[in-house]
């Protein structure tokens, strides 16, 4: 039987010169995309007649694209001058996710694995998807770790790492959690399987250093300057999962869902926080800032 390729949101999507409606066929059985991988994206949202940082996430898909072995062929203000053209194509009553993607066709001539920088292609695809801003969510120590760079391409954004991360929501769905809570290879905490994470205590606000292992985000980065912006001592260390379970509190952050206070980390529970309230709080009030000071 025939899978279902419709899209289960409104989505376009802009390849080749044009927008083109639903889930276009782009990557076929010889594709180098397909066979061995040479795909990066980004994520960025727009809600609210807002999209916080959306130059910031152009330019990483660049950057993630190098780091791949291939080569832009878009400048970083031209995707997001697009990705704004595409938003103004919605009726604007639903929160939009921005992915600008990249994947190569071909793989070198001397060597298939590796992708051919010339043959890599663009597409930027939009599609709506409502936002869980501040929705509690469950977390388990996952017996699953993140690589180090030395054995996977951590410096991208890439479609490779995340079967990894599929793999550990499915195993904490299984135990009755929602998501799960990664260590590195040395038993440190890096991240949940989708999202950067903090832990506060006695008032001071700490979150994993990034050491090549996970993504440290965009969204991360913005909350990190706005706590600190505000007087609240953030710090930058190596954490483990022990300092999660003595916390005060959890929350995590990412593009797709913003801020978000942890209610469970295994047996134990969590009330939201204050400091999760204040840095969505801040979060919210730099981005209709930042939207009133471009209109």
């Amino acid at each position: 039987m025939p899978v279902d390729t419709t899209p289960r949101s409104a989505t376009l999507t802009f390849v080749d010169g044009q927008w083109v409606s639903g889930n276009p066929p782009l990557i076929g059985p010889t594709s180098h995309a397909m066979w061995l991988g040479s795909t990066v994206f980004d994520g960025a949202r727009w809600f609210d007649g807002m999209s916080p940082d959306l130059d910031l996430h152009c330019e990483r898909v660049n950057r993630s694209a190098l780091n791949m072995g291939m080569k832009p062929v878009m400048e970083a203000a031209e995707i997001e001058a697009l990705a704004l053209e595409g938003v103004k194509k919605f009726d604007g009553q639903t929160a939009i996710y921005i992915k600008p993607m990249y994947w190569a066709e071909h793989g070198l001539s001397y060597s298939v694995v590796a992708p051919d920088p010339d043959s890599t292609r663009f597409a930027l695809c939009l599609f709506e998807a409502p936002m869980h801003t501040a929705k509690p969510g469950s977390i388990t120590v996952s017996p699953f770790r993140r690589p180090n760079p030395e054995v996977a391409m951590t410096g991208a954004k890439t479609g490779s790492l995340y079967p990894n991360s599929g793999r550990a929501i499915i195993e904490a769905r299984g135990r009755g959690f929602e998501n799960a809570l990664m260590r590195d290879l040395n038993g440190n905490v890096a991240e949940t399987a989708s999202s950067n994470i903090f832990l506060a205590k006695d008032g001071v606000v700490m979150t994993p250093v990034p050491n090549g292992t996970f993504l440290a985000g965009i969204t991360r980065s913005r909350v990190i300057t706005l706590l600190r912006g505000a007087g609240i001592e953030v710090r930058e260390c190596t954490l483990t999962v022990e300092d999660f379970h003595a916390a005060d509190e959890i929350f995590t952050s990412g593009n797709y869902s913003k801020i978000a206070p942890i209610n469970r980390l295994d047996e134990r529970e969590f009330q939201e926080g204050p400091v999760a309230r204040k840095a969505l709080a801040l979060y919210m009030d730099w981005a209709r800032s930042t939207t009133k000071a471009a209109a």
